[in-house]
């Protein structure tokens, strides 16, 4: 039939064509006059991408939903905050994190974050959980003020857990970068790629661990806190969990390695109710 019209939904090699996700969401906060309340100033999102403020006492808080139920090959995801001097903000997930199974191409996920003076952010979304053959890159970089204060928590669950899946092809890569008052001061780089679980399972990479956690705290007192990290760590201890904290040049890393992850999830909210002297988020207690 001539004048017909091809299927949008398929290639040209008549492969199903696929709809990409591309996700962003930018947000301005920052008190209204000094000595106030942290409000939002600019917010814009685009895509499946949105920021919810549930009301309640404390600082702001931002819970970051994704209506495409997940990360699939190829999607590209942003989040950029820009905190006001003085600004106290606290963002999480309103659930996990699914990255999906993908036949080649790489989802992104790029986290770009600005504190001026005095600001606080407390960066603690719920685990991203990579599914068999998953492809994900990740960066979260970070530019604070001199005195601005960062607490930042990340959990990756490697294959899901009540189905006891492994992965057995998938690459993980996985850069964050923070700079003080222009200066770099934290760098950190994991590329994990293949039969992941496989290689976690060595003694010298996971040592059969599915699942780890990183704290990072930039503040003034981080370095000052060891003891203490180290003392709530015990008090939160979980068995198949190995967890350990280090301090140097004015930051505080907590890294733990578990073989499931509702101990980990547990150790982690312990861990930061007494860290932070705040209860964690309710999309966490949920």
């Amino acid at each position: 039939m001539h004048g017909q019209i091809p299927d949008a939904g398929k290639t040209a090699g008549g492969a199903p064509g696929r709809q990409r996700s591309n996700g962003r969401v930018r947000l301005r906060a920052g008190p209204a006059c000094a000595g106030g309340e942290t409000r939002i100033l600019d917010l814009s999102e685009s895509g499946p991408l949105r920021l919810r403020f549930p009301r309640g006492e404390g600082p702001l808080e931002a819970v970051l939903v994704n209506t495409a139920g997940g990360v699939a090959c190829g999607d590209a995801f942003s989040i950029a905050l820009d905190l006001a001097p003085s600004s106290d903000l606290t963002l999480t997930t309103t659930a996990a994190e699914k990255v999906y199974r993908s036949d080649g191409p790489v989802s992104h996920i790029k986290n770009r974050l600005s504190l001026g003076a005095g600001a606080r952010l407390a960066w603690l979304p719920q685990e991203t959980i990579l599914f068999d053959e998953a492809r994900i890159n990740r960066r979260f970089e970070a530019d604070l003020a001199a005195d601005a204060s960062l607490l930042a928590v990340e959990i990756v669950v490697f294959g899901r857990a009540a189905r006891g899946e492994r992965i057995t092809a998938g690459s993980f890569k996985d850069a964050w970068r923070v700079r003080r008052a222009g200066r770099l001061v934290y760098a950190d780089d994991l590329l994990i790629e293949g039969p992941i679980s496989d290689l976690l399972a060595r003694p010298a990479i996971g040592g059969a661990a599915c699942a780890c956690a990183t704290l990072l705290d930039v503040s003034d007192r981080a370095e000052a806190r060891l003891d203490e990290a180290r003392g709530l760590l015990a008090a939160a201890e979980q068995p198949g969990i190995e967890a350990a904290a280090s301090a140097w040049n004015g930051h505080l890393v907590v890294r733990a390695l578990s073989a499931g992850v509702g101990p980990l999830r547990t150790l982690v909210a312990r861990f930061l109710t007494g860290y932070r002297n705040l209860p964690m988020p309710r999309v966490w207690q949920s």
